[in-house]
């Protein structure tokens, strides 16, 4: 079975450099690259499965944000922030050599792309935002804030398995094989057992936010998504409490006028595990 090379690229952050994991697949030469992005407490391997497929015609990039997974942890949690991502992925592309990169974004990894393709003489051709827009409802939020960064330990990969089921209902179903596979990539040693991957204070900036900073968030995001210019698919949970039908719609209207697809029996978010969640983005980024 295709495994993906691990390396790391060095980026700055306002206390000197950091170092960012990232995992390729398929032929470093091959022009057509794509980034694969993950969500806020997840890593680059979450892409597994649609980038072992993609590899075959692509250059297929999974980055584990800083904070996450094989990436160093920052010394200021203020430095967990969407213009600090963009700023360390512009990094990341000058280091791929590409001219251009196809962006498949989950969540946060949309909301990075998202960043990066609205910016002048972006590299982004085409956009995948995965089951998230300008407008984040507040519930998701809060649901998410409940447990980012608390401290867990499990004894085994299957404990941890159904603890981060527990909280991840909203991905949709899955077989055993394919919870436990998203699962691994997630864990880390801790003593006899197993702990979360990521840093616990990437939730530190997320619990600061008052409402008058997410309206004037939601306010710059809808800006740099009427900036966009590149072909742009937007994927939905159809049961996702992070994007309302609402948002989705007016995406549909306004700046790329994104396509639209819907998944049922889902909610936020789309793993892009699943055969028919695979086959709308391969159709999206290597169709004409």
């Amino acid at each position: 079975m295709t495994e993906p090379r691990l390396s790391h690229v060095s980026c700055l952050d306002a206390r000197g450099l950091h170092r960012m994991a990232y995992w390729e697949w398929g032929d470093p030469a091959n022009p057509h690259v794509v980034v694969c992005v993950h969500g806020l407490s997840r890593q680059g391997r979450d892409f597994d499965t649609l980038a072992r497929e993609l590899s075959a015609t692509c250059r297929v990039v999974c980055p584990d944000v800083v904070g996450r997974g094989r990436s160093d942890w920052l010394e200021n949690p203020a430095g967990y922030a969407i213009p600090n991502y963009v700023a360390d992925m512009v990094t990341l592309v000058a280091r791929l050599g590409a001219a251009q990169v196809d962006w498949v974004g989950t969540s946060m990894g949309g909301l990075i792309g998202l960043g990066l393709a609205s910016l002048k003489g972006s590299p982004v051709r085409r956009l995948v935002l995965n089951d998230v827009g300008p407008k984040l409802e507040a519930v998701a939020i809060q649901r998410i804030g409940n447990y980012i960064g608390l401290p867990v330990h499990w004894n085994t990969v299957d404990e941890a398995a159904d603890g981060l089921w527990s909280i991840s209902q909203g991905f949709g179903p899955h077989t055993r094989e394919q919870w436990l596979a998203l699962t691994r990539p997630q864990l880390v040693p801790d003593g006899d057992g197993f702990k979360s991957h990521y840093d616990p204070a990437i939730g530190v900036p997320m619990r600061a936010v008052t409402p008058e900073l997410a309206a004037m968030g939601e306010a710059m995001l809808w800006q740099s998504y009427d900036r966009l210019t590149c072909p742009t698919l937007l994927l939905r949970g159809a049961q996702s409490d992070l994007l309302a039908p609402a948002t989705a719609q007016a995406m549909t209207e306004r700046g790329p006028r994104a396509r639209l697809v819907e998944f049922a029996g889902v909610g936020h978010a789309p793993t892009l595990v699943q055969d028919d969640q695979r086959a709308v983005v391969r159709e999206f980024l290597l169709g004409r």
